[in-house]
């Protein structure tokens, strides 16, 4: 998803809030973000940061990968590279590209390309990760240091780390390059 598409994640969110009956309030509670916050990132005034969307993901019962598909609006068998949805972290120029094609029937698996840039971090609530069966990051190219809950996992290229039950979650690029990996979800 890029930057001129944040309206559709903007819609798909107030979407998401207004089908389940919630008020900015309740969004607010179930989630920990402000009603000021959400209700920026619903009028498309402020882009949502990776943790921030993984918090109201979370919330509304879906994975980071759900509700940004459900922005998307993609679909056929074949997803080529240059139409996967992309969708950019304004603060830490973290890049996410949804490479399941999104045609055929539903599939619980998908594909979930990352670069991180040097010396970035992003963290993930456990809940961002309560609606995902099975989860697995191999790691294609640079350094990243994965923390789920207090425990640390330091990935090198072809390294491929299975997580364990939801937890809190760090994903950080020690390195002097972008790191790039590839995370693996099976849904519930």
């Amino acid at each position: 998803m890029t930057n001129d598409n944040t309206a559709q994640l903007a819609r798909r969110l107030k979407t998401e809030r207004e089908g389940r009956g919630w008020s900015l309030a309740e969004l607010a509670d179930r989630s920990g973000v402000s009603k000021a916050m959400i209700s920026k990132i619903e009028r498309d005034e402020v882009s949502p940061t990776a943790a921030l969307l993984g918090r109201l993901s979370g919330a509304f019962g879906l994975s980071l990968s759900q509700l940004l598909a459900r922005a998307e609006h993609t679909a056929g068998q074949l997803a080529r590279r240059d139409r996967q949805p992309l969708w950019q972290d304004p603060e830490t120029g973290f890049t996410r590209r949804a490479a399941t094609p999104a045609g055929g029937p539903a599939t619980p698996l998908d594909l979930v390309w990352g670069e991180l840039p040097a010396g970035q971090s992003v963290d993930y609530p456990a809940a961002a990760f309560a609606f995902i069966q099975d989860q697995q990051i191999m790691l294609l190219e640079g350094r990243l240091d994965f923390t789920q809950g207090t425990t640390l996992h330091a990935l090198h290229p072809g390294d491929c780390l299975r997580l364990g039950p939801p937890e809190a979650c760090r994903f950080h690029n020690p390195g002097d390059t972008p790191c790039r990996y590839l995370v693996v979800l099976l849904k519930r």
